[in-house]
């Protein structure tokens, strides 16, 4: 195999076809043309977790079936690919495959290939989605758990039969919401689904676009939740960010109502809004009504945390850089005043 420095160009090079996936953030698509700025350092990655991008490779021969390779590759502080840690990646493939990308490895060659540091497990709600979303780009058949997953939505099957009901199926069904009435299966199954199955749809939605109507029953949900006597914080999390994909405009709403009620003010709640609704910040108000509440939990620890995050996300960057140098509202310099001085008064347990 002849040295390659992009993945882009060893796919060109063994004529193969591929998809880019981010299973960052949410599960959703990279477009080839923006798969290629990146890997030329043209643009810095689109959806960076954690200071790192987190792909699903899917390649394959015409008419042939697809690999897949799972990527966690670092980035640099300005969020561009670091080519020393592709330049590796792409040594222990040579190493592994040799001349035979398209072939099927073997044993010996799978386990060399899946023995480098840059490889790494997806959640299984996230891997659900990929394969979803994947065998549906293919115009393949969905998985055999997606005719079962139809019918427990229906309400055929007993709302507490829900052992037998794969995270796959139901993936499945997300994915194909344009299809077969299944938005209306999921929004009617919404209020009467049990704990379980109901977080596994909540999970598998956050990485969808969902229309208004879907969109106001998880609304309907999370404000009766809000306004429960003991609210759980996990489910009220869960129900923000299946609101990911909502129209804007019900996202805001959404992350408005969390922003006004201080007992909602939890770790669950923040890392949900800047892991999966981090969209809405790009609006300056939301964005500092957010970083005000997250000052004010005097959480040193976790603000940095949040703040390291979003500053590599490009669209949120050059405000995010600019509050931090001082360009920024009296309310956002006070908190974060008191933020720091709280931290100074607490003795340090860790």
């Amino acid at each position: 195999m002849e040295t390659v420095h992009a993945l882009s160009a060893l796919f060109d090079h063994a004529d193969c076809q591929f998809s880019v996936y981010d299973l960052g953030r949410r599960v959703c698509q990279l477009d080839e043309t923006t798969f290629r700025a990146v890997e030329a350092n043209q643009q810095p990655y689109p959806h960076p977790l954690r200071q790192h991008a987190h792909i699903a490779v899917a390649f394959w021969p015409p008419g042939g079936a697809p690999w897949v390779w799972f990527l966690k590759m670092p980035l640099d502080e300005r969020g561009l690919l670091n080519h020393t840690a592709m330049g590796d990646f792409l040594q222990y493939v040579s190493a592994a495959m040799g001349e035979r990308l398209t072939a099927t490895p073997n044993k010996e060659q799978r386990e060399k290939l899946a023995n480098n540091p840059y490889t790494f497990t997806p959640t299984d709600d996230k891997m659900a989605m990929f394969h979803a979303r994947l065998t549906y780009q293919l115009g393949r058949p969905a998985s055999q758990y997606y005719d079962h997953a139809q019918h427990y939505l229906n309400g055929e099957l007993g709302w507490d039969n829900w052992q037998g009901v794969g995270l796959q199926g139901l993936a499945d069904t997300c994915v194909r919401m344009a299809e077969q009435n299944n938005t209306t299966r999921i929004r009617k199954a919404l209020n009467n689904l049990p704990t379980t199955p109901l977080y596994a749809l909540l999970g598998c939605l956050e990485h969808c676009q969902i229309n208004e109507k879907l969109a106001a029953c998880v609304r309907d949900m999370f404000s009766q939740m809000c306004q429960a006597q003991e609210v759980d914080l996990f489910l009220v999390s869960a129900l923000l960010r299946a609101h990911a994909g909502a129209p804007t405009a019900t996202r805001h709403h959404l992350i408005a109502a969390v922003l006004d009620k201080p007992e909602l003010h939890h770790r669950e709640i923040f890392v949900a809004i800047a892991g999966r609704c981090w969209e809405s910040l790009t609006d300056d108000t939301v964005l500092d009504r957010f970083l005000i509440a997250l000052a004010d939990q005097h959480d040193t620890a976790l603000f940095q945390q949040i703040y390291a995050d979003l500053v590599m996300l490009p669209p949120l960057r050059g405000a995010l850089l600019s509050r931090l140098h001082g360009d920024t509202s009296p309310a956002l310099t006070q908190a974060m005043a008191r933020m720091q001085q709280a931290v100074r008064q607490t003795p340090n347990d860790h």
